[in-house]
């Protein structure tokens, strides 16, 4: 098995009992050890005889169709029942077929995954491995020269530069701390309330559509405060661009992409699945999973632990749930 994949969780690991082992976004990464050894499936254990399967929506369904269907002729071996892939182009399919009971499971981002959850009360059972961790730190961004802003109140009367409005840590973090906090304060319900709401409390406010984009807006002098990524400078800029910026605070962890399972799967056919998709921490089957999407591995956790607050912050910006929905119909 590979060590540098295989996740130290020895303590509470117990595949057939998987709700005691969680994975928080509170914690950045993950230790190492190989307490997947005796990973097993138990197809007689599965009551169903077939499972279908739903993937994040890409514009180029047809490059990953592949690749899901290795997966799928993967697990079919591992269950010994029919498996079905479906790559949509939007999320509503995945949610009214977890609704219906036409998709059984799916492999999503993690906002349509909150939101699924709270339509269908589908439940997240694993989360995705990256770079050694479950998540990444949102992080408000100033000029280095500049120290008038200190904290994340400080942002507040400011002009800001945001990814776009749906971006994780570009978007949602900040704005949904900065609400839930009660620095700022949205009055309705709906999308528009949330717009105002940004009009009211920042001096102006940009989305630049990404975190390079907002990045160099702050090195421009065009705004005081880019939120994104921990890692964005390091990723997008030169050593003499990120000598000029400095992180004002951490935000707070977006988390990874998650499985979820419908809320009418059984428990013994939903261990057995997740037993299976394990097996893909292993040497002889990683490929599989780093084809698919670049994860490393996958770790067992629940939808409270490892969504939940980002989750509350997608509810408490009005309208936003639909907005995220809409930003990844592909078919539009």
């Amino acid at each position: 098995m590979n060590q540098k994949i295989i996740l130290g969780l020895s303590a509470v690991f117990a595949i057939i009992g998987i709700s005691t082992l969680i994975v928080s976004t509170a914690t950045t990464s993950v230790p190492i050890t190989n307490e997947f050894d005796n990973i097993s499936v138990d197809s007689n254990a599965i009551d169903v005889d077939l499972l279908t399967i739903g993937f994040i929506p890409l514009e180029k369904a047809d490059e990953l169709t592949p690749k899901a269907e290795v997966l799928e002729k993967f697990l079919e071996s591992e269950l010994g029942i029919d498996v079905k892939v479906v790559v949509p182009t939007n999320y509503e399919t995945i949610i009214e077929g977890m609704r219906f009971g036409h998709i059984d499971a799916a492999f999503m981002d993690t906002g349509p995954a909150w939101i699924t959850h709270e339509r269908t009360g589908a439940e997240a059972v694993l989360a995705e491995l990256v770079d050694g961790k479950v998540n990444y730190q949102a992080t408000a961004w100033a000029l280095a020269e500049n120290d008038s802003i200190k904290t994340l109140e400080d942002t507040v009367g400011k002009r800001v530069a945001f990814t776009s409005m749906t971006g994780s840590s570009g978007f949602v973090m900040p704005m949904g701390t900065l609400v839930t906090q009660g620095h700022i304060n949205i009055e309705g319900d709906d999308i528009v309330a949330l717009e105002q709401a940004l009009a009211n409390n920042f001096e102006s406010y940009t989305f630049a559509g990404g975190y390079k984009a907002a990045l160099n807006l702050l090195l421009n002098g065009d705004v005081d405060v880019a939120f994104g990524s921990d890692v964005a400078p390091q990723k997008y800029l030169s050593l003499e661009e990120q000598a000029k910026l400095r992180p004002v605070t951490t935000i707070g962890p977006v988390p990874s992409h998650v499985f979820m399972v419908s809320s009418s799967m059984s428990e013994s056919t939903k261990n057995n699945l997740v037993s299976a998709l394990i097996k893909l921490n292993y040497d002889e089957h990683n490929s599989i999973l780093t084809d698919l999407y670049g994860a490393e591995a996958l770790v067992p956790t629940t939808t409270t632990m490892h969504i939940g607050e980002f989750g509350t912050f997608i509810d408490i910006l009005t309208g936003l749930d639909q907005k995220i929905l809409d930003s990844y119909n592909k078919s539009k």
